[in-house]
């Protein structure tokens, strides 16, 4: 079957400063990986290069065996995003818009079971931009599911939310990996990572500084929890610890 994801000296600059600098990595199919590091640190970058919407300088990107530039068309079919950012056509409907979405795909799921799921059935005449900010990403991650994938890209999901709001995000995501679904995630939130992912790696400066699951980095650094273990990570000058 093969990795989900594989990345293998991926680089990117603007103007001589390299957001990207030679990341390696791995996603097993069937996993929940993340993605961390501070603001600044090259993890949306990376992520818009592994999925091709950003050319990178150098390195080689996989996602489900296949090359996410040549491969587009076939890769469209099986692989959610959900960008951090979202801009969606002034006071667009939401099921105006899971039907646009779905219209893309020639085999989508259903648009009006996801939005049940979701709890956002009841909001479907309802204006994207008078949702809530929960319901707003809780519809991310519905229209990231339109077509059905195996492999789904989360972008810093839950920034902006209530506990509750986030609470309730987690739920959903820990469903999509009962269903056999692989997540990649960024953020920079421990707590969110610790409960969520297999493994994670830690980006600073462009740079994977660490990689392993939430408990080997905590017992490596020797620290009570991931944040403290996190925050060492980034404090180190040592461009990359040991796997």
């Amino acid at each position: 079957m093969g990795d989900a994801v594989r990345i293998e000296g991926l680089r990117k600059a603007y103007g001589g400063l390299a957001a990207v600098d030679g990341v390696e990595l791995s996603v097993a199919r069937g996993e929940i990986f993340g993605l961390l590091g501070p603001n600044g640190a090259g993890k949306t970058t990376t992520i818009e290069c592994a999925l091709g919407t950003r050319k990178p300088d150098a390195g080689k990107v996989e996602l489900l065996g296949l090359d996410p530039v040549l491969d587009r068309r076939r890769l469209f079919e099986r692989v959610g995003v959900q960008f951090q950012e979202a801009g969606y056509q002034d006071k667009i409907r939401v099921g105006e818009l899971c039907s646009l979405t779905a219209a893309l795909y020639r085999r989508p799921a259903d648009w009006r079971a996801l939005l049940e799921r979701f709890g956002l059935g009841g909001k479907r005449r309802a204006p994207v931009s008078a949702l809530s900010g929960g319901q707003r990403q809780r519809l991310a991650i519905a229209l990231a599911l339109i077509p059905g994938p195996e492999l789904v890209f989360l972008d810093e999901l839950t920034t902006g939310l209530d506990p509750k709001a986030r609470r309730e995000v987690w739920a959903l995501v820990k469903g999509l990996k009962a269903e056999g679904v692989t997540v990649f995630l960024s953020s920079h939130y421990m707590d969110e990572v610790e409960f969520l992912c297999d493994r994670i790696a830690i980006l600073k400066g462009g740079k994977i500084v660490a990689r392993g699951s939430p408990a080997e980095l905590v017992e490596r650094e020797g620290t009570r929890n991931l944040e403290e273990a996190f925050l060492r990570y980034i404090d180190k000058d040592s461009e990359e610890e040991a796997v």
